[in-house]
């Protein structure tokens, strides 16, 4: 083999190495509950609130990078909210979203679609139920 040969093969090795050990940022899940731990997660993961509580998001990623995390709440098809979140983050991590009404919340179906730099990577359904 030519010295030419074994430093292309040498090049080539090293960058599928680098390749294969890049890892942007990916949310890896999404779990609601009525409370978080100090590290961002879900306490107690549920899909059934009632009208006074809180409603929390968490956003679980991955890898290495930045972006921005946002969250579409939605009460049947009506946008209630979309708080955004601009992170930089180098490992795991959690990022978490809250949703509270001052008056309550009108009984029914709920989603909450999120977004990583724009593009849907999740969308969680609740219910709000006025007899618990």
């Amino acid at each position: 083999m030519s010295r030419f040969t074994v430093r292309l093969c040498l090049v080539l090795n090293v960058l599928a190495w680098l390749g294969g050990c890049s890892s942007h940022l990916r949310v890896t899940d999404v779990q609601l509950g009525r409370s978080v731990n100090a590290d961002s997660s879900i306490a107690n993961p549920t899909a059934s609130f009632t009208p006074r509580d809180t409603i929390y998001l968490s956003v679980s990623t991955a890898g290495v990078g930045s972006g921005t995390i946002s969250v579409r709440w939605k009460y049947q098809e009506r946008v209630v909210d979309e708080p955004k979140r601009k992170v930089s983050y180098r490992d795991l991590a959690a990022t978490d979203f809250s949703l509270k009404s001052v008056a309550g919340f009108p009984p029914g179906e709920y989603s909450a679609e999120v977004f990583l730099d724009g593009q849907p990577v999740g969308t969680k359904t609740f219910r709000v139920e006025a007899g618990r």
